[in-house]
């Protein structure tokens, strides 16, 4: 994985802390050469209009606001550029920041866009209305959603799917692969593989010769998947990894997995899907979003056009 060009968003709520930014610097130290874009995007709905102001009087408001902002990605900006990094700062209005974030990849086609996330309360859950998840879904390029960014990253774990019940591309497997074996090296950190299955739960099963060996049932479930796994394993140059089959469903079993394994940050794939299944089911990536214990990073197949350009 070779990254020339970040595209950091900055959150226009905290002056200190900085996650995103905090990552990225860190890789930008890894890769030597990469140049970083600060970006922030506010909206404050007081200075959309009203009956107090006058459009006038609001828009140099507007541009205060953004003036101040500037100043800010200014100040973060200096002590990176006398490390040598190279940065270019901006600041934008606007009320849909995924919209914004969107603009600024399709402009600066950056490598990798990085961003701090923050837990969802249960109504953007249901309404998958938050920009985090917008951005799993469209964003072009991979997406590092940043929990702990002053926290390096000694252990990364990426979760593959040979099957492709996911509705996966086999190639988005092997890049998945590549793209953390290379992370791997990159960070010297050690890395997991991962595969996660679910044999139907025996109180669903209703076919009568399966009850009577629903051990063997879910015995043979394991090999075929144990089989695709082994098979995407070696057709991948992954030996240094260390693999893991886990019994669970991804939302469950992932967690604990990262959680007892002490990972940093987990890969995974996404691809797009309509409208109405994003409504009713959402990615497993956004699923897993609120409940994974590390930075999560997300890849898309390549090819991969955001669904929602005119």
């Amino acid at each position: 994985m070779d990254i020339k060009h970040l595209l950091v968003v900055i959150d226009p709520t905290s002056e200190q802390q900085q996650p995103a930014l905090d990552r990225a610097v860190n890789l930008a130290e890894r890769f030597p050469g990469a140049r970083l874009s600060l970006m922030i995007c506010d909206y404050i709905p007081a200075l959309d209009g009203g009956l107090l102001f006058e459009s006038a009087a609001l828009e140099k408001a507007r541009e205060s606001l953004l003036g101040h902002h500037r100043e800010h990605l200014e100040a973060l900006a200096a002590p990176l550029r006398a490390k040598g990094i190279s940065v270019d700062v901006t600041a934008v209005w606007g009320k849909r920041l995924d919209r914004h974030v969107l603009r600024e990849v399709a402009e600066r086609k950056p490598d990798l866009v990085v961003k701090a996330t923050h837990h969802h309360n249960v109504l953007k859950r249901l309404l998958l209305s938050s920009a985090d998840w917008q951005l799993i879904r469209h964003c072009e390029v991979p997406l590092w959603l940043v929990k702990h960014g002053d926290k390096a990253i000694d252990r990364l774990c990426a979760s593959v799917d040979p099957l492709h019940s996911a509705d996966k591309p086999a190639a988005l497997d092997h890049k998945l692969i590549a793209a953390a074996t290379s992370l791997s090296k990159t960070l010297t950190a050690k890395l997991d593989l991962v595969h996660c299955y679910t044999p139907l739960p025996r109180t669903m099963v209703f076919d009568a010769s399966v009850i009577a060996d629903y051990e063997g049932y879910a015995n043979d479930v394991k090999q075929h998947h144990a089989t695709a796994f082994s098979q995407l394993l070696g057709r991948s140059a992954s030996e240094s990894a260390e693999s893991h089959l886990l019994d669970g469903d991804p939302e469950e079993a992932l967690p604990e997995f990262l959680e007892k394994e002490k990972v940093d940050l987990l890969i995974m794939g996404a691809v797009s899907r309509s409208r109405l299944d994003s409504a009713l089911i959402g990615h497993t990536a956004e699923r897993l979003l609120d409940s994974v214990p590390c930075d999560v990073l997300v890849i898309k197949p390549d090819g991969f056009v955001d669904p929602s350009k005119p």
